[in-house]
């Protein structure tokens, strides 16, 4: 099933930015593509309605070159997209933060991109920490002020990292954390849909769903080639072993796999949007009627209907990492 509608649009936490309920983009998007196919896409999804494109490049020190953000920079000239027609978003990592601040690391990411600013920026993964969640606040704010970004969220920070934001901007007075990348599928839910994150959720911020098709293995790919993300709660197997039973719950739906992966990530009341990396146009249109099929099917009788299929119930903490 496909769809031929305008994707419609949330606000991202209590900020001013609304994006659209799907958004473009992952680890390796960009570069696993030839250019003019690449371009085609974009194009294609900024005239569907999808507003917001990731850029983030998971690159660290003494690691390989990525070149994801670069060719993004010449695909979004080449699809003839404004700068004032999308929203983009990029990776902040807490190992670059230093006497500067983020911005050093940010102005590199920008001068990649080529732009001037960036909408949304997420704050990587907390591996240590070392480092004063108040200077952190404080100097995105100050970004913000310079008018370098306009709002900024978390990936996969625990609940109570989260809550210690909240607090700290609060208290002097600067926005804090608007939206919380989170793993969210029909296999990993611990996190997202329990108490702790819901605390937040009633409090403005919300989330963009990532890791939805677990790295194409829900989608019908049990043998990724490329490279797929943590796996927390050790369950990648038993998702392995489950999709089958998935399969045929889609076909019951008269869907396909992939398309019910992300219509589950939907059904999340404090879901903005789903990031996803499609790499093919047939991709991008089957994640488009995923939006139809929550429309069609409801989305209480969806997250019934993949209940099963959770593989992190209590093996995961709901807290967060």
């Amino acid at each position: 099933m496909t769809s031929t509608a305008t994707v419609p649009r949330r606000a991202i936490g209590t900020s001013e930015l609304r994006a659209s309920r799907l958004s473009l983009g992952s680890w390796h998007t960009y570069d696993r593509m030839h250019f003019e196919d690449a371009v085609e896409l974009v194009r294609t999804a900024v005239d569907r309605g999808i507003n917001l494109f990731d850029v983030g490049v998971y690159a660290f020190p003494g690691g390989p070159p990525a070149f994801t953000d670069v060719l993004f920079s010449a695909i979004i000239r080449a699809a003839g997209v404004a700068r004032e027609d999308y929203l983009l978003s990029e990776k902040l990592w807490l190992e670059g933060f230093g006497p500067g601040g983020f911005r050093p690391q940010l102005e590199r990411a920008l001068f990649r991109v080529g732009t001037d600013y960036s909408d949304l920026v997420i704050l990587g993964d907390v591996r240590e920490n070392v480092i004063d969640f108040r200077d952190l606040v404080l100097d995105l704010a100050a970004l913000r002020d310079a008018g370098l970004i306009r709002a900024w969220g978390v990936n996969n920070w625990s609940a109570t990292n989260v809550q210690a934001l909240i607090d700290v901007a609060a208290a002097e007075g600067v926005p804090g954390p608007a939206i919380a990348q989170l793993k969210y599928s029909v296999a990993r839910r611990s996190i997202p849909d329990g108490a702790p994150f819901a605390a937040l959720w009633q409090q403005g911020v919300t989330m963009q769903a990532s890791d939805v098709m677990e790295g194409g293995i829900l989608a019908g790919n049990v043998s990724p080639a490329r490279e797929v993300g943590r796996d927390p709660g050790g369950i990648r197997e038993q998702i392995i072993a489950s999709v089958p039973d998935f399969t045929a719950v889609a076909a019951d739906l008269d869907t396909t796999p992939a398309q019910l992966a992300v219509a589950f990530s939907l059904t999340h009341p404090a879901a903005t949007t789903t990031l996803f990396g499609a790499t093919k146009l047939a991709q991008l249109e089957s994640n488009l009627g995923a939006l139809d099929l929550v429309e069609r099917v409801g989305a209480a009788r969806i997250r019934e209907l993949v209940d099963p299929f959770q593989a992190d119930r209590d093996l995961v903490d709901p807290e967060g990492p």
